[in-house]
């Protein structure tokens, strides 16, 4: 486990990929899917540049190197994960290597459909909830021996809350005069204080409304595990604030049985989220100010 704050070091330098690149590299190295028309996913993420593969694949190929080096532990680990766990989850089909102008490793995974999770299209919030809780309590039942330890891989996630003390430090600045910064101060230090017991568990890492699948408005498949690892879970609370309703958060640390040390933790990383989402401008910036809200009112009353 990492024991001290690494740096996280500059923003990482992006590359560029089209639709003709991402052909070629298939082309090149996967001739048996030549013929298979690739055309971008909608909303591909940030993280990889994601193209549809026939109808029923997709490749992903990491915009940076920081992004690439999940590569091999989702090839690694993702297969063990997805027999264990109670929804879909994207299985690698086969691996890329650099060509066609493009430097780094990349995948070809199965598709899976479904639309990303908005609260308004949820048809029952608290089954969500328990859905979800459900496939977070499997996950955190795979043997986590010799899983990924937290690292650049993953943005340290599943480390100490510190790593973010300097984003969450320079946001609370930004943000003073138009929140209560004393309240969100203490919220901050309450999580950075808080102790987590050492005992390495799977987490998700970026478990995120965009990477909730919904199909009927039902919970049907969980993607996106680029920042998985062993460590504290409590990166994977967040999700508490950030999309459930307070019924659904009530049941979901219910169900988890999540002791206060650990919610003060996950309350710190959807804390840390908002904040940096919130001293910027823009739409997400006005959304995140209700999950701010939100986190604020439940701190001070316990609701």
């Amino acid at each position: 486990m990492v024991s001290d704050t690494p740096d996280l070091g500059p923003l990482p330098r992006r590359v560029t990929v089209d639709a003709d690149q991402a052909r070629r590299l298939i082309v090149e190295q996967f001739p048996e899917w030549a013929d298979l028309p690739v055309r971008p996913v909608a909303a591909g993420g940030w993280d990889n540049f994601t193209f549809h593969l026939g109808d029923g694949m997709v490749a992903r190929l990491p915009s940076a190197a920081e992004y690439a080096l999940a590569v091999e532990k989702e090839q690694r680990w993702l297969p063990v994960l997805a027999s264990r766990l109670p929804l879909p989850i994207p299985v690698p089909l086969a691996q890329g290597r650099p060509g066609a102008d493009y430097p780094f490793p990349w995948s070809i995974y199965a598709w899976l459909g479904g639309s990303p999770a908005r609260a308004d299209r949820i048809t029952d919030p608290a089954r969500f909830a328990l859905d979800l809780t459900e496939f977070l309590a499997a996950l955190r039942g795979v043997d986590a021996a010799g899983g990924p330890q937290p690292g650049k891989h993953n943005w340290f996630r599943g480390a100490t809350l510190r790593t973010y003390d300097g984003q969450a430090q320079r946001a609370l600045t930004t943000l003073d005069g138009t929140i209560d910064v004393g309240l969100a101060r203490e919220i901050w230090q309450t999580a950075l204080d808080a102790r987590w017991d050492g005992v390495d568990v799977w987490f998700h890492g970026d478990l995120a409304a965009g990477n909730l699948l919904l199909d009927g408005g039902e919970l049907a498949a969980v993607i996106d595990f680029g920042t998985c690892g062993v460590g504290d879970p409590s990166c994977d609370l967040a999700i508490a604030w950030t999309l459930l309703t307070t019924e659904g958060r009530h049941a979901f640390r219910e169900r988890l049985s999540v002791d206060e040390p650990t919610w003060a933790r996950g309350r710190g990383w959807a804390l840390w989220k908002v904040l940096v989402t919130c001293a910027r401008a823009g739409d997400e910036a006005a959304n995140a100010r209700h999950v701010l809200d939100d986190i604020l009112t439940e701190y001070a009353t316990g609701k």
